[in-house]
């Protein structure tokens, strides 16, 4: 589905404005987040998904972020639909991470060590996407500021019968070295990794959340992006390093360019692949879910949501 929506994207089969931020003075780090889109070549849907992120909530004991989704006809505009979303997010960034996994390791699932830093809800669901894909991972490292974190993304997600081996890093620069493929699922909201020889052994990155490299990192590295607009906002590590530069010449393309063999990465460098997350995805498998769900005859009908259909 993800792949799918992307190709469509691509081909001018699709409408994904720019997501809107609702922020709050007295809570810098927390967000609410609009993102409008409309997803057509056979999908034919529109709507909205409203995903707050507030960070503080890991401390109270459940997760940061929350959201539904909002599935509208391309027909009428009535909604016909209100799922919960989180879920549907999470599985819509795992499967974009793993698709463009896949296609910057040259259509393989091969990796020879995989490493995590950030190991919380939506690094489980990358994890959980390599795996039962098939990706053969010889060895796992994780790493989160918080041990403890680590510690339980080890026992309660990994799968130990899947790897050689499965390790908690001491520090997030030892990770970086011995993994080949790297995947960021932090809440950072400023880089804090800015030394470039931690990546002098080539890897795939998976930056998923955005703002973990300085802009110097990228400016050394191949660079895939899921849509160059959207991901040039924000204070996103690509929009840093637009800022230093003046220019987007640093992005080789978008992961469609990728799939459609029209761009090519230099695997004699560094691939980063920084995807700022298109309402088009939440789209395309939110609607795939709303399918599966009225076919097991599980959807909920509220009949009288609306207070007036005739004229």
């Amino acid at each position: 589905m993800v792949r799918d929506a992307y190709l469509a994207h691509a081909d001018g089969h699709a409408v994904n404005p720019d997501s809107n931020f609702l922020r709050f003075p007295e809570k810098p780090d927390c967000r609410i987040i609009a993102l409008p889109a409309y997803l057509g070549n056979g999908f034919d849907v529109a709507g909205l998904k409203w995903i707050a992120s507030y960070p503080g909530n890991v401390g109270r004991g459940f997760p940061r972020a929350s959201a539904v989704l909002v599935l509208n006809s391309y027909e009428t505009g009535y909604p016909f639909a209100i799922l919960e979303s989180s879920i549907i997010s999470a599985a819509r960034t795992a499967a974009s991470a793993v698709l463009a996994a896949y296609w910057l390791k040259g259509q393989s699932r091969r990796a020879r060590a995989l490493g995590i830093v950030g190991t919380g809800f939506i690094a489980r669901y990358v994890y959980d996407f390599l795996v039962d894909t098939g990706w053969e991972i010889d060895e796992v490292h994780l790493y989160d500021t918080s041990r403890a974190e680590s510690e339980k993304f080890k026992t309660s997600a990994c799968r130990p019968e899947q790897h050689h081996n499965v390790t908690v890093a001491p520090d997030v620069a030892q990770l970086l070295r011995a993994s080949d493929l790297i995947v960021f699922t932090t809440v950072a909201s400023a880089p804090y990794i800015a030394d470039a020889s931690l990546f002098r052994h080539n890897p795939v990155v998976l930056h998923i959340s955005l703002r973990d490299l300085a802009p110097e990192i990228l400016l050394t590295s191949q660079n895939v992006v899921d849509d160059v607009e959207h991901v040039m906002k924000a204070n996103t590590s690509p929009h840093l390093a637009e800022q230093q530069t003046g220019n987007r010449s640093f992005v080789t393309g978008t992961l469609a360019d990728i799939m459609l063999g029209s761009r090519l990465v230099n695997r004699s460098h560094p691939v980063i692949f920084s995807p700022f997350g298109m309402g088009i995805l939440d789209l395309a498998v939110g609607k795939w879910v709303y399918d599966q769900a009225v076919a097991a005859g599980r959807d909920q009908r509220l009949t009288d949501f609306f207070y007036e259909i005739v004229r």
